[in-house]
């Protein structure tokens, strides 16, 4: 084996190595030896077919790739060794050539992260806002939840409840047909077809009509998307929404233990309060974690981008998985979106998610931040305080070592974040870990 050459960019080392005939006949011959005895090849016992009836019989180009996919892992390792090359990550091996035998390695190195001088970044929280009208909404939104709808004897308005009739085709084929249909006339209804309520307005009972629709082009089934459905409609019943008022007996109706419309307001501007600080505390959060990342500069090899693309897609596909109301559905989403199509959306996203992460991790070196066991203890006794049913099993679970090192890490990202915004909000307080603070 010799290197015949090397080159290191954008932190991936890049070797050309060729493999010695006699490396390669050795290889071979090990090949041979293992697949004679598996093969099956008329006019031989099992073991006992000569090298080159074998050849004939499998194929020489498929004994020689058996015999390369043993020995050119260990001879990519002997000449990452021999460069004095420090791998990151399993290295890509390609073959070049058969003859004499060459391949490529592409080698992925550490990431090199440096910080820039991130203990003077400053960024001011924005105030936190709230008032009268964001309640107000909230209460009206409560008003159509506990509305009744009563039958009216007029023309087809705005957010009425219409029973109708409804039988529509595709190209000559069924496909909506129902006697017993309600569709609530709202403009942002998209359902059966976008565009299908404003067709109703102004129609009186006992009305019939027809019209065509184009279904949208990303319609949930594949083969019906972007076609022009025909629809047949016959009102059979029309109801108004009747609005409670704005009162005690409102707020009694949204919790038991909410008796007052002052209570209930009280309760709708406590939570959208508690969820404004949360959005705005994770807004900020990614204010500080992006401008620390713009002042470091980062080099690290692609594959760690396309692991964690691969990951944001096998998550995707399982968020898929759970949303659809059958298999049939998630397999219809699959067959409209292709891997690579995922694969190209995520790519920036993956991208400045691998650099904040890394970035992260060296703020944890400077300073010098660390997770003792006791807050991992701390944490998993936590997150089974609520555990009524086999709380002792998931506990075990957590307290396995793999367990412990994701809790960890969960752990680590949180002080060195919560260490970022004291610094960005202009405290120097800076966070230590002692047994004392852990209890």
């Amino acid at each position: 084996m010799k290197v015949l050459s090397k080159k290191i960019e954008n932190s991936e080392a890049f070797l050309i190595v060729e493999m010695e005939p006699a490396e390669v006949e050795k290889a071979l011959v090990k090949s041979y030896a293992n697949l004679v005895k598996k093969a099956s090849v008329p006019g031989f016992r099992k073991g006992k077919a000569p090298r080159a009836v074998l050849e004939q019989h499998i194929g020489k180009e498929n004994l020689l790739e058996d015999a390369l996919n043993e020995l050119l892992p260990k001879a990519c390792a002997d000449a990452i060794k021999e460069e004095k090359i420090e791998p990151f990550a399993q290295p890509v091996i390609t073959i070049s050539k058969t003859d004499p035998v060459v391949f490529k390695a592409t080698v992925p190195l550490p990431p090199k992260v440096k910080l820039g001088n991130y203990r003077r970044i400053r960024i001011k929280p924005e105030r936190i806002k709230s008032g009268k009208s964001e309640v107000d909404a909230v209460i009206e939104q409560i008003r159509h939840q506990q509305a009744i709808f009563e039958p009216v004897e007029r023309q087809v308005a705005a957010k009425d409840l219409v029973g109708l009739n409804i039988s529509s085709s595709i190209e000559g084929k069924p496909f909506i047909n129902d006697e017993r249909a309600q569709c609530q006339v709202t403009s942002d209804l998209g359902s059966p077809v976008p565009g299908f309520a404003e067709q109703l307005l102004g129609m009186k009972r006992d009305e019939k009509k027809e019209f065509k629709l184009k279904l949208p082009d990303d319609y949930h089934d594949s083969e019906q998307a972007g076609k022009e459905a025909l629809f047949k409609v016959k009102i059979i019943e029309i109801k108004e929404e009747r609005l409670p008022e704005i009162n005690d007996d409102l707020a009694k109706g949204v919790a038991s233990d909410i008796k007052t419309l002052g209570s209930l307001r009280k309760r709708i501007s406590t939570d959208m309060k508690r969820r404004a600080e949360e959005k705005a505390r994770l807004e900020y959060e990614e204010q500080v974690i992006d401008a620390v990342a713009a002042k470091s500069k980062v080099d690290f090899p692609p594959i760690l981008v396309n692991l964690d693309i691969e990951q944001m897609i096998n998550q995707e596909l399982q968020n898929w998985q759970m949303a659809a109301k059958s298999r049939e559905e998630y397999l219809e989403r699959l067959n409209r979106t292709s891997v690579e199509e995922l694969q190209r959306e995520l790519r920036p996203y993956a991208h400045q998610r691998v650099i904040k992460y890394l970035v992260l991790g060296e703020v944890v070196k400077a300073e010098k931040i660390d997770v003792v066991d006791a807050e991992i203890d701390a944490e998993i006794e936590r997150m089974t305080k609520n555990i009524v049913s086999k709380k002792e099993e998931q506990q075990k679970f957590l307290n396995s070592p793999q367990s412990r090192e994701k809790v960890k890490q969960l752990l680590m990202s949180q002080k060195t974040i919560q260490r970022l915004v004291e610094i960005a909000k202009g405290s120097g307080k800076k966070i230590q870990t002692t047994k004392r603070e852990v209890k």
